[in-house]
């Protein structure tokens, strides 16, 4: 036997959206992401030596490709490390 619907708060009604992150590259209106640009790379690697994820960085699809190529390079020629100490 179902018994009457349960009324839920009012704070659960309301949906939590966070306001979307807007692309630095975009906003900057960067030509292009340079892999010598190491002080600019290092905002989009974490702590672990991780390329940060679109949806923390806010990038958008386009520039987080080159960002990833970027940093990859960067890694190559010891810009960047690989990984933490």
């Amino acid at each position: 036997m179902a018994g009457p619907p349960k009324k839920r708060s009012s704070a659960a009604k309301k949906e939590r959206r966070t306001k979307r992150k807007v692309c630095s590259f975009c906003a900057d209106k960067l030509p292009d992401i340079n892999y010598k640009d190491v002080p600019r790379l290092r905002k989009y690697v974490s702590e672990r030596g991780k390329i940060l994820p679109r949806r923390i960085s806010g990038n958008c699809a386009k520039h987080q490709r080159l960002l990833t190529v970027a940093v990859k390079r960067a890694r190559i020629i010891a810009f960047l490390p690989f990984t933490s100490e």
